[in-house]
């Protein structure tokens, strides 16, 4: 059957405009829009067959729909109006009326109901050309920092606005400070036990005052203008640690956000003022959404200091060859007790990369360093656990052992360069 055949088959059925008629054969040319292929066809019919060729005032398939993509354009665009975005799509919601329309001209015209483009396809890509245009902007069909969706059958248009990303490093310069909000058991993160303030948190909520999240987060929200922000960690430290060196990397995500693209050297100095010292960030630069996940599965190596205190008195040539015995070994750690009720009982097989250590000229004191793989408990590593951790510096002296404070120096990762690269945006 010839495009010609298909034509009048269609134009049989009833009053069908230039689009509606194009895009039944859409998939047999290309550079030339459905309204331009249905016209062609309409004036090739009436040179063949003497016939008027003029297109009718209405039609029975679209409605009418098909005339109005600048309108739906230009609806799209007064939406979106006070949001930053360099990226979109558009959807379109069709009427099952009109969507049955589609169907049934394609079967009036003798063709495969998916022959030819859906007019949902049609309405994506003519209103979503004219909506980029207008607000200069890139369609983007895998993640796109707005959608709009279209909706035929009330004339309003919906939009949705995906989360913007700021990537960066954090180092926490003092203890006691958890990474993300630890909401106090005792209440449930809600102040009150029985009507009453919580005494487990004194009406806070939360076990801790402050955390990273709340001393990085609420700035970068602020700068973006957005409902909410999640932070994300590759990996976290305890509480009682503190993290030095280059820092930890981390992704900040904002919720619903009017501005994406603040200035983030002026950023990174908003939230370092305001943590006041206790956290400090570095590098931030704006991400995209896959480096949330690349920061969460960041298989990372960790570099430790830690300061030990001895229950009897070491000698340093017994100390040197605990540590030199810990350097490259590999460790088979039981789940911590300090951390049995939220970890599943397993035993984790870790590496030591390489481990370092001074003792102090009592033999009751040391300092200790040890770059192991991510992964490894470290203060189990030095107190045996009561032998849940083979090795350990405790087992290997015959003397207990106890971290009296920890600071990671470093966290490293071969995947890191490659995903910075990738997901940051320009």
């Amino acid at each position: 059957m010839t495009v010609l055949d298909v034509a009048r088959r269609a134009l049989d059925s009833g009053p069908v405009c230039d689009a509606c008629l194009g895009r039944l054969v859409a998939d047999r040319s290309f550079g030339l829009s459905n309204h331009e292929r249905g016209h062609a066809l309409r004036v090739s019919l009436a040179l063949e067959d003497d016939e008027d060729f003029d297109p009718p005032d209405e039609c029975w398939v679209c409605e009418g729909e098909c005339d109005r993509y600048d309108w739906w354009a230009r609806q799209a665009e007064s939406v979106v109006r006070g949001y930053e975005f360099d990226t979109y799509q558009v959807g379109t919601k069709v009427p099952p009326l009109i969507e049955e329309n589609d169907r049934l001209l394609r079967e009036d015209a003798g063709l495969d109901p998916e022959a030819g483009e859906l007019l949902k396809s049609e309405f994506n890509r003519e209103v979503g050309k004219r909506f980029g245009e207008q607000t200069d902007s890139e369609v983007d069909f895998e993640r796109p920092d707005v959608l709009v969706l279209c909706d035929l059958g009330t004339d309003d248009v919906e939009l949705q606005v995906n989360s913007a990303f700021v990537y960066g490093r954090y180092r926490k310069l003092e203890r006691d400070i958890p990474q993300t909000k630890w909401p106090c058991r005792e209440c449930n993160g809600t102040g009150l036990v029985h009507g009453e303030e919580c005494g487990g948190c004194d009406g806070i909520g939360y076990r801790y005052e402050e955390s990273v999240e709340q001393l990085t987060a609420p700035p970068i929200r602020e700068a973006m203008n957005g409902e909410s922000a999640t932070f994300h960690g590759a990996g976290r430290e305890d509480v009682d640690a503190r993290m030095l060196g280059e820092g930890r990397p981390f992704v900040v995500e904002v919720e619903d956000p009017r501005l994406r693209r603040p200035d983030t050297d002026d950023l990174q100095e908003q939230v370092n003022e305001f943590a006041e010292g206790k956290v400090e960030v570095r590098d931030l630069q704006l991400a995209t959404y896959e480096m949330v996940e690349r920061v969460k599965e960041l298989d990372a190596s960790k570099t430790y200091r830690m300061d030990i205190q001895f229950e009897e008195s070491v000698s340093p040539e017994a100390f040197q060859e605990a540590v030199d015995a810990l350097a490259g070994a590999t460790v088979e750690q039981e789940t911590p007790q300090r951390v049995s009720h939220r970890r599943a009982a397993k035993t984790r097989v870790r590496d030591v990369y390489d481990a370092s250590g001074e003792l102090e000229a009592d033999g009751r004191e040391a300092t200790l360093e040890v770059h192991g793989e991510g992964g490894l408990y470290v203060k189990e590593l030095v107190s045996s656990d009561d032998g849940r951790t083979q090795p350990s510096l405790a087992g290997a002296l015959g003397v207990g052992a106890t971290v009296t404070a920890l600071d990671v120096l470093a966290v490293e990762g071969e995947s890191e360069a490659f995903a910075r690269e990738e997901f940051l945006r320009e």
